[in-house]
């Protein structure tokens, strides 16, 4: 059997409960079945596990797995900034036009994560940047939690202080003995509907790194805060007001659970076009893939392109009211629980989408073919970035010589928006 997919012959009900209780209590979820086929969804853990030199596991070709080896280079939140930051460097040592800055020393185009810094370790260069302005909020997250676990919001240095002598560490020098933390510029002027805050989650499943090939899910939706947002110091700890995740907001008062507090993309799409227009509107999201895009090409050279390996990420997005998009975070396992029931018919259509394009036409897995499946199996994905595409069309050439103006396949012009910006390709 496929450790992700695999055919199975059970050869009585019982084995088949002993395996599956098994499979189970190793953090793999069963996704779906048929008469044949069996397929399962692993945990972040126990690819660890089967990548491990010391278990010594060896995939045969026709089992695949849901996540790439070294995924965290990509959905820890430390090592993510770290990526990116090392991205813009080469860039600018090879000349590239999207790694130029304005007068103050921002880049232009590759200004897309809030600034971070991580503590302990960037303790000092923190103070220095928060000393330039007083009054700004950061937040802070635990590099290697989710749901919103840990988070916290502060305005002083003393607070930070307070939280280094509550983790029981005496200086921040010490990395050992404490858990490692990102600190961001809080986005203190998000975008708002009806008064409350939202970000965006969108699915974006990657086949291979090595030539890049990405997809992009079109049924994403936007997470709102249950209560209306405030940017008052006084409201710094209520994390209904500033924090999304679904784990923490399902608490509130406020909650709904006809509708989770949740809108569809092409809602939020529909409801920026009547309010600031259709041009502004598509800006937004071609600037959003872009965004994805550049992440995913940041950590392009040191994922571990395993051939068995394919990818569903949660992308978090936030919206300023400048409508400039922001990443946040990506997810190697965003939520396949269902908290509605369009939230339970939007999820069923994404796994049995994915499989289709990991295990095109339901046949034997096959790590050997070329990861490019027919149009027709794609469902509601889209082709977002085709590496082997762009190279022989030039695009790529393109969108580095002339930023600004990128041209699409087949020499189609791009929406100006003032950025290089990755069209999808198709």
């Amino acid at each position: 059997f496929g450790i992700m997919a695999g055919k199975v012959k059970w050869v009585t009900d019982i084995e088949k409960s002993v395996l599956i209780n098994n499979f189970e209590k190793r953090g793999w979820i069963q996704v779906a079945e048929n008469e044949d086929w069996n397929f399962y969804w692993m945990s972040v853990q126990t690819i660890r596990n089967v990548f491990s030199v010391e278990t010594g596991y060896r995939l045969s070709d026709d089992q695949i797995v849901n996540h790439f080896p070294n995924h965290y280079e990509l959905t820890r939140k430390d090592l993510m900034v770290k990526n990116i930051k090392r991205y813009r460097k080469e860039l600018e040592k090879e000349g590239s036009p999207l790694a130029e800055k304005d007068e103050n020393g921002k880049y232009i185009y590759l200004d897309f994560v809030p600034v971070t810094f991580m503590l302990p370790a960037d303790y000092n260069l923190f103070v220095e940047e928060f000393r330039k302005n007083p009054s700004s909020t950061w937040i802070m997250k635990p590099c290697g939690k989710a749901q919103g676990k840990g988070i916290f919001l502060i305005n002083k240095l003393s607070q930070i202080k307070k939280w280094s002598r509550d983790s029981k560490t005496s200086s921040f020098v010490s990395q050992s003995s404490k858990e490692a933390y990102v600190i961001s510029l809080y986005i203190n002027n998000p975008l708002l509907i009806g008064g409350k805050k939202f970000d965006l989650r969108l699915y974006v499943l990657v086949s291979t790194y090595r030539p890049l090939r990405c997809y992009m899910y079109k049924l994403g939706f936007c997470r709102f805060c249950t209560v209306k947002y405030t940017p008052s110091t006084s409201e710094l700890d209520n994390m209904f007001v500033h924090l999304t995740n679904v784990a923490i907001q399902k608490h509130g008062d406020d909650y709904n659970h006809i509708h989770g507090g949740k809108w569809t993309v092409s809602n939020l799409r529909l409801y920026l076009e009547s309010t600031r227009g259709k041009e502004v509107t598509n800006k937004l999201f071609d600037e959003i893939h872009w965004i994805i895009v550049q992440s995913l090409k940041a950590v392009a050279p040191v994922m571990n392109n395993d051939k068995h390996c394919f990818e569903c990420y949660g992308y978090d997005i936030i919206i300023d009211d400048k409508l400039k998009p922001w990443l946040i975070e990506v997810n190697a396992s965003p939520s396949l629980t269902s908290s509605t029931a369009n939230d339970r018919i939007l999820k069923y259509n994404l796994i049995n989408d994915t499989l289709n394009i990991a295990v095109p036409n339901g046949e034997i897995p096959d790590c050997k073919w070329n990861k490019s499946p027919p149009k027709e199996v794609l469902g509601n994905y889209e082709v977002l970035y085709d590496e082997e595409m762009a190279q022989s069309d030039g695009t790529d050439r393109d969108l580095r010589g002339r930023p600004g103006q990128p041209t699409g396949v087949k020499g189609s012009r791009a929406r100006d928006s003032g950025k290089p910006v990755l069209t999808t390709w198709k």
